[in-house]
Formats: structure tokens, C-alpha cells, sequence
């Protein structure tokens, strides 16, 4: 008898066990089906890669470069939609606020990673809203005197800041955007003081130092090539960590006496947050896909870029860490946005 009862005993919480464990499969399935349909589906229709810039600049330059062979990689067309203004708050505003089934990406520079600290009337946070895809492309900046600046080189540039404080001024593609922020840190680096000036876009800050109204800039090395070579802009200084092999003469800003400077830029995707993390998946390796080929590298290295092409999950860490410097670099320089 006794055997008996220890038999249903333990046959009873067998199938209380076995009971369990089916439901919490059934919820698991219930749980991952929809995101496994979802991935197994996209895309449905066409992706829309939004550039919050106007055309002809870096970024609307990387994007006509990734959308026809990301496409190849999706199988439906990707189309460019550039959504300049709001230093580049309005185009990523666009895609946080899109549905999150990844038909909606963002394609933007590190400026996303200063919106938290500095405009204070946008209504979308960048770290809760939007989602890392991948860190496309790592980007050499220049720093470059318009050739009618007495200054033929950096310490002779900072010679004439140091003797005429306020004499001097710099030109930038908007307020607090990277490459105002470099500018900053250089100010700092080199206790100088140059009076900055926002342009719209590359092509009027372009204008203006060939006509010398503006001094100084730094600027994407692809976007300063022309100038250089045309001799309209001189190159005083790298500002990353090593030369660049498409201006192997130019020195960084360490090897010229500010050792510890180093900072460049990046691209990257974005999709609406709550978009699933196989479709994010997918969309890294479409974009991997569409830049990994060798004239797709050799055409990165000829804008002074560099494939990265990273996780979702990598990039996440790094613009988290890349939103807190940043707020520091702006709070120590006290900028604060025209809106």
C-alpha cells in the first residue's frame, strides 16, 4: 500500500512537472513566434533610409553609396529621404517616432550623441527611442586654414590665435555638432580663443573659407579633399589618433605637441526602439553585406572612412559612452543650442 501511494506521489508530480514545462514552452513559443514570423517576413515593402541632412554632404554621400547594394542585400529598393534641420533632430525625430518593424532606418553622424545635452525642446530621447543597428563607418577629420590665413601651419595658427584673441574664427555645420565640438577641445587643448561661426551645410561653409571669410574648420576629410588639393584650404592637422593614408603628410595633433587629442567621428543606423532584435540583425548584415566588398572599402578610404560595421549590441555601449563625453565637452564649453 505504502509503495502504492509513493508511486502516484511520484507519478502525480511527474505530470505536475511535465504540466509545467509544456506551458512555459507553449508561452515561449507564444513569446518568439511573432519575432521569428517578423524576421522570416522583412522587408515587406520598401525601406525608407532617412539622412537628417541635405544632399551632396558626407552623410547623404555614404547613403546613395549604401542604398542600392543594401537593397541588393534586402531584395526591395531603398530610398533615400533626406530630412535636413534641427542639427539633424528632425530626420531622427522622423524615425524614433516610425513604426519599429525596421522599414524606418536612420543613417547619422555622432551629432545624435550630443541631442540629450543640448536641445532641450525635442520630443524623443535618443538612448530610449532609437536602436542601434551599426556603426558603419569610423571618420578622419581635418583641421584646415582657408589659404588667405596668414598661418601656414598649426603653431603659427596658434601663434596668431594666442597674440589676437577673438581675431580669429572657425566655421562649422551647426552648433554643437562634432565638428564644433572638436573645435572646442582644441580651443582648450591650446588655450586659444577663436570666435565660431554655424553654416547650414558643408557647401556654404566650403564657400566661405574659399573666399576667406571664415579662417579655420574641421572637416571630414572627404569633404576638405577638393580644397586641398585645389589649394584653396591648407591642411595644419589631423585630429585622430593616427595619419591618414589618404593624407599621409599631415601630422595629428599629438605628434604636433597635444599629446592625449584624439577624436574623429562616425556613421551609423538607427531603427525605432522596440524593433526586434532579428530584424536589427539583419539589417547590420545587409549593410555589411553592401560595404564589405573591396571597391566598396577602397571607396570608404578615398572619403577618409573606415568600415566597422558593427553589432547592434557594440554600438549600443559605444554611443551610450560617446552621449556622456560629449555632454561633458559641452557643459565645459558652455554651449548652448539657438532654440
Amino acid at each position: 500500500m505504502k509503495r502504492m501511494i509513493r508511486e502516484r506521489t511520484l507519478g502525480n508530480r511527474f505530470e505536475g512537472w511535465r504540466s509545467s514545462t509544456m506551458r512555459l514552452l507553449v508561452a515561449l513559443w507564444v513569446t518568439l513566434l511573432p519575432a521569428l514570423v517578423e524576421a522570416q517576413t522583412f522587408p515587406t515593402r520598401a525601406v525608407r533610409l532617412v539622412v537628417p541632412f541635405a544632399a551632396g554632404g558626407s552623410v547623404d554621400i555614404l547613403a546613395r553609396m549604401l542604398a542600392p547594394r543594401m537593397g541588393e542585400a534586402l531584395g526591395v529598393p531603398v530610398i533615400v529621404d533626406n530630412r535636413a534641420g534641427g542639427g539633424a533632430a528632425i530626420g531622427a525625430e522622423l524615425v524614433a517616432k516610425s513604426s519599429p518593424d525596421g522599414h524606418t532606418l536612420l543613417l547619422t553622424p555622432n551629432a545624435l550623441a550630443i541631442m540629450p545635452s543640448l536641445y532641450r525642446s525635442i520630443t524623443f530621447d535618443p538612448v530610449r527611442d532609437l536602436s542601434p543597428v551599426s556603426l558603419l563607418v569610423s571618420t578622419d577629420l581635418v583641421l584646415v586654414a582657408s589659404s588667405r590665413l596668414q598661418a601656414r601651419n598649426l603653431a603659427e595658427m596658434v601663434a596668431l590665435a594666442r597674440a589676437r584673441p577673438g581675431s580669429l574664427n572657425y566655421g562649422s555645420t551647426g552648433v554643437a555638432n562634432p565638428l564644433h565640438l572638436v573645435m572646442e577641445m582644441l580651443k582648450t587643448a591650446a588655450a586659444i580663443d577663436i570666435v565660431p561661426i554655424p553654416y547650414k551645410g558643408d557647401a556654404p561653409l566650403n564657400s566661405a573659407l574659399l573666399a576667406g571669410e571664415v579662417d579655420l574648420a574641421v572637416l571630414p576629410i572627404g569633404a576638405a579633399q577638393t580644397g586641398i588639393r585645389a589649394r584653396w584650404l591648407r591642411p595644419l592637422a589631423l585630429t585622430g589618433a593616427a595619419r591618414s593614408s589618404t593624407l599621409p603628410d599631415v601630422a595629428t595633433l599629438a605628434e604636433q605637441g597635444y599629446p592625449g587629442f584624439e577624436t574623429g567621428s562616425w556613421q551609423g543606423l538607427f531603427v525605432a526602439a522596440g524593433t526586434s532584435t532579428e530584424v536589427i540583425a539583419r539589417l547590420q548584415r545587409a549593410a555589411l553585406a553592401a560595404l564589405e566588398p573591396a571597391d566598396a572599402r577602397e571607396r570608404l578610404r578615398s572619403l577618409g572612412q573606415t568600415l566597422v560595421g558593427s553589432s547592434g549590441e557594440a554600438f549600443a555601449t559605444r554611443f551610450k559612452a560617446d552621449v556622456a563625453r560629449f555632454a561633458a565637452i559641452v557643459q565645459q564649453a558652455g554651449i548652448v543650442a539657438p532654440d
